[in-house]
């Protein structure tokens, strides 16, 4: 696992990527001083973000929102701010583990596997309610066109069904794919 680092704080930056390493982790990277977090990134694929933020407001979310947007990945952030409206903001923007800095430095692997665990089951979510999405998009549009059907031939439900079934077996397609095309051309048209 590669772990990028994003605090300015060098001490506290240099104690947080040993912890990593002792724990295990593979490879920990940071973030150079004046290279944006987007940048970072990109430079160094990394499986997990760790963000440290000691003056925690809106504004400095944005690199983050950015990350998200491009290329999401765990993230997890420690800060100072025991803000509810504040945690909520960082997690819309992206953050998968927001960590409210103690004295001490924390056992950081469980959390960052935490952040892990947390984004992949969004991500799965994710994927699962786009996939719903388009079934239920594809069922509408076979709707649409069976009524088409039924009008413009002046045929049964189970009959447009059979027409629609046999032309995308002739075809080698799906029924959503005959469906699809079938609305096209009568746009066209």
């Amino acid at each position: 696992m590669k772990v990028l680092v994003a605090d300015e704080m060098d001490e506290r930056a240099e104690a947080l990527m040993r912890h990593l390493l002792e724990a295990g982790v593979e490879q920990v990277v940071r973030v150079a001083a004046n290279e944006r977090l987007i940048e970072a990134v990109k430079c160094h694929a990394p499986d997990v973000l760790i963000v440290d933020m000691s003056r925690a407001d809106r504004d400095s979310l944005e690199p983050i929102r950015e990350v998200t947007a491009s290329d999401p990945k765990p993230i997890v952030m420690f800060t100072d701010c025991n803000d509810h409206a504040f945690m909520e903001d960082a997690i819309i923007a992206g953050v998968s583990s927001y960590n409210v800095r103690g004295t001490s430095l924390p056992e950081v692997k469980p959390i960052v596997q935490a952040a892990v665990a947390i984004f992949r089951r969004y991500q799965k979510v994710a994927g699962d309610l786009q996939i719903a999405e388009t079934r239920l998009d594809e069922h509408a549009m076979v709707q649409q066109v069976k009524t088409q059907l039924m009008r413009e031939r002046n045929i049964s439900e189970p009959q447009a069904y059979k027409w629609l079934r046999e032309r995308a077996m002739d075809r080698g397609k799906r029924i959503a794919e005959i469906a699809r095309e079938l609305l096209a051309s009568r746009k066209q048209d």
